[in-house]
């Protein structure tokens, strides 16, 4: 069965152009003209990703996306913004969106991060599935849980978005590795092409905040200045 997207874009011309060139690219294409219809069908419907865009009627962009998070519905979101706002990107990540893409974009960059995305989620069911025992991380205080989708530190639940899920799992993996933003917008977002490693920063600054006693001296997401992040052992 072919992917379904869920495009929610008041803008008909662009909503139409977007489900044409989905269409042909064969996903299964559903739309919604405002933020409380594309909220419903985003519910009911299930799609496997959902084309968001900031600017709606009844209920924005911003709303849309955070109340699926706090539903637990962790269906991937690509937001679109006519924005070129850095505030925006930050706030929209932070809520939970997986990736962001400012307006004009050309039908093809559409295609290649969909796909990116899709292909990102279909790893990581995969890998779940596969997995025959349980596997645990611990890191000091921090205990993570992968295929249970759970951490704790110092005992106490943390909550992450998918994604910053994957790239904490991501991290322990390579622990102790230094890791550039290209490498890890690479394995992380799965990028076929250059992104904005702007993401992985918001990212990395959200897991501080959760993981870190103060996320201005991170103990375990350390900054390698002019390479990139390392993940590592907090010392005593």
């Amino acid at each position: 069965m072919n992917p379904k997207v869920l495009i929610i874009e008041d803008e008909i011309s662009i909503s139409t152009l977007l489900e044409y060139n989905l269409k042909q690219a064969e996903y299964h294409v559903i739309t919604a003209l405002d933020g409380q219809e594309g909220l419903k069908r985003a519910i009911e419907e299930q799609p496997d990703l959902i084309l968001l865009d900031l600017m709606l009627p009844k209920l924005d962009g911003m709303e849309v996306c955070k109340e699926l998070r706090v539903q637990k519905i962790n269906t991937p979101i690509i937001m679109l913004t006519a924005k070129d706002d850095e505030f925006d990107k930050v706030l929209g990540l932070e809520l939970g969106a997986d990736d962001y893409m400012t307006k004009p974009f050309s039908p093809r960059e559409v295609i290649a991060r969909v796909k990116a995305v899709l292909r990102r989620s279909k790893v990581g069911e995969r890998q779940a599935k596969e997995e025959t025992s349980e596997l645990v991380y611990h890191m000091g205080h921090l205990k993570v849980l992968p295929t249970r989708f759970e951490a704790y530190l110092d005992g106490k639940p943390l909550e992450f978005t998918p994604k910053e899920f994957e790239l904490l799992i991501y991290l322990l993996q390579n622990k102790n590795r230094v890791l550039t933003r290209d490498q890890l917008l690479s394995s992380v977002w799965h990028y076929d092409f250059a992104g904005d490693t702007r993401i992985v920063d918001v990212h990395i600054s959200h897991l501080r905040e959760q993981i870190e006693e103060n996320s201005r001296k991170p103990k375990y997401i350390k900054t390698i200045r002019g390479l990139g992040y390392k993940f590592e052992e907090p010392k005593v």
